[in-house]
């Protein structure tokens, strides 16, 4: 591959850096650019009715600062606007936010848009790179600086009746490419946009530091934000923003090690949709705060009804692997993880301080509105662990260990064969064959218990042994004990019961019992057999006839 064609960025120097000694500890102020920045990205943009879906979510999870579009630019744009406004579809503690170049015509018709609004950002900005004034713009530092001051001074101007009508603004201003662009140029034209705004009651402007290309690794980015801050004049009267994009696949770690750097807000759009590879993912982003036991500020409790409607609203499918969104971003296939899972989740349940700690899961998948039956799932590279999170958590069945360990294996079997993931469904059903309903001569057709005049349990039933219903009775200490001795007598062969679980599968006056038992032969070999049944009794006796089964189909 022809690397050599590609320069290296150069950073900045910044020995006396601070950023890395912080922490996130509070959430940002967070603005929203899926109407925007996002939909302008789709191939087939936002409908009037899915734009109003996007806004009805996006005011649910939580925005308090949403870019609503271009509406200088676009007339459906203009129209959502106007839609929003006039319906009184905006909470009162919610900003619009619309965007706008630095050109007359364009801030005069976006004013006119935004008649009525409460609450609004005007988002001013245009290129500063060298890049992009060499090759595309034909201009001098100078030039660039003077579009900006005079787009300013313009927004002022026509705003000035919107604000005498009641409107909050906030002018954000946003130097494109500042993640491209000479810090100190970009420190000079965001000082000389805050002088042309003047404001006069103290309110602050937005200055917006976009990656629009990420152009080297995050900590660079860090160090242009902590760098941008530390030598901004009036730096009280700013209120440092970030729009990162994901070209390097860092969008989320530029604006975290950003906020670490000093800067307050942060723009986003849900899942990181936009141009190219995307803008920052704010849910990621938001979820990584969570998961620190930081108050994102942001409700995603509901995350597959926000991965539906992005879904719908964008035609973009939510990658599986997605954090903490994806299909399968709780799932363990592997052996070794599944038993740590399942380890970790009886030591929660067990009762601690109510502290999170289990292993592969950062966070509860509960807090998204996930399943912990979704956390295991099964194939050839599963294990023991696995397979008794499945049997517990969707039928309740716990294994002894030596029967988990057998049954295991034939999961494993059963998985190689057919390629692929058995189905919860799947693996009772192996279980059922192998253990509840095998094929074997042996089954019981009826019995009847009653007591002697000494206590002791007598047992008087049918069995079917092949083709032959033979008579069976016995006694003992109890119902097991006196199906035992019947069987013992009838077949002429030892019993040797060596393992006995019975509990209940459900509750209420439906519920089934199940009964696990092992047999054990002269050479020391194990059969387990299972029966099930709303009769504690049946369970049991079916279960022993299940082990014999097992022991003669070997």
């Amino acid at each position: 591959m022809p690397f050599r064609k590609y320069k290296p960025f150069v950073p900045i120097l910044l020995e006396d850096r601070t950023w890395p000694d912080n922490t996130i500890t509070k959430a940002p102020a967070w603005c929203s650019v899926d109407l925007r920045d996002g939909n302008q990205a789709l191939i087939e943009p936002m409908t009037p009715l899915e734009k109003h879906k996007m806004w009805d979510l996006l005011v649910e999870i939580g925005f308090k600062q949403i870019e609503v579009g271009f509406p200088a630019a676009s007339q459906t744009d203009y129209d959502f606007v106007r839609k929003i406004v006039e319906q009184k579809l905006i909470p009162d503690d919610v900003t619009i936010q619309i965007l706008c170049q630095a050109r007359e015509d364009l801030i005069e018709r976006s004013c006119e848009a935004l008649s009525g609004a409460k609450r609004v950002i005007f988002h001013l900005y245009n290129s500063t790179s060298a890049l992009q004034r060499r090759v595309v713009f034909g201009m001098e530092k100078s030039q660039v600086i003077d579009l900006a001051t005079t787009g300013t001074r313009m927004v002022r101007k026509y705003t000035d009746g919107l604000v005498k009508e009641g409107t909050m603004l906030t002018l954000e201003y946003s130097p494109e490419s500042f993640s491209a662009t000479e810090l100190d140029f970009s420190i000079e034209i965001c000082s000389a946009v805050m002088d042309a705004w003047s404001s006069t009651n103290g309110d602050r402007i937005i200055l917006n530091l976009p990656a629009t290309v990420e152009m080297s690794t995050p900590n660079v980015y860090a160090d242009q934000i902590e760098y941008f801050i530390r030598n901004l004049p009036n730096r009280e009267r700013a209120i440092i923003s970030l729009h990162t994009h994901n070209d390097r696949g860092s969008g989320v770690a530029a604006s975290e090690l950003g906020l670490m750097a000093g800067a307050e807000r942060i723009e986003g759009t849900l899942f990181g949709n936009g141009e190219r590879t995307g803008n920052l993912d704010v849910v990621t982003m938001a979820m990584n705060m969570f998961s620190q036991g930081v108050d994102p500020e942001l409700y995603l409790k509901d995350m597959k009804k926000i991965v539906a409607v992005s879904e719908e609203c964008t035609k973009i499918p939510i990658h599986v692997r997605q954090p903490y969104a994806g299909e399968l971003v709780f799932t363990a296939f592997s052996g070794s993880h599944q038993d740590a899972i399942k380890k970790g989740m009886n030591y929660v349940s067990s009762g601690t301080d109510g502290s999170w700690e289990v292993p592969y899961l950062p966070i509860d998948p509960e807090d998204v509105g996930a399943s912990y039956r979704e956390t295991v799932r099964l194939n050839s590279q599963s294990g023991k662990g696995g397979v008794a999170f499945v049997l517990e958590h969707y039928f309740g069945v716990t294994l002894p260990r030596a029967l988990l360990m057998e049954f295991s294996s034939l999961v494993q079997e059963i998985s190689e064969k057919v390629g692929g993931e058995l189905k919860p469904d799947e693996i009772w059903s192996a279980f059922s064959k192998e253990y509840v309903n095998n094929a074997g001569p042996y089954e019981l057709l009826a019995y009847e218990l009653s007591a002697s005049d000494s206590g002791r349990e007598i047992l008087n039933g049918m069995i079917k042994v092949s083709e032959n219903e033979i008579n069976i009775n016995g006694s003992g200490s109890g119902p097991i004990a006196a199906f035992v001795d019947a069987l013992v007598k009838t077949l002429n062969e030892p019993l040797n019961v060596v393992d006995y679980q019975e509990y209940a599968l459900n509750k209420g006056s439906q519920a089934k019992a199940i009964c696990i038992m092992a047999l054990e032969d002269e050479t020391k070999e194990r059969f387990y057999g299972v029966g099930t049944s709303q009769n504690t009794n049946r369970a049991a006796f079916d279960s022993i006839l299940s082990s014999l089964n097992r022991k003669w189909s070997k």
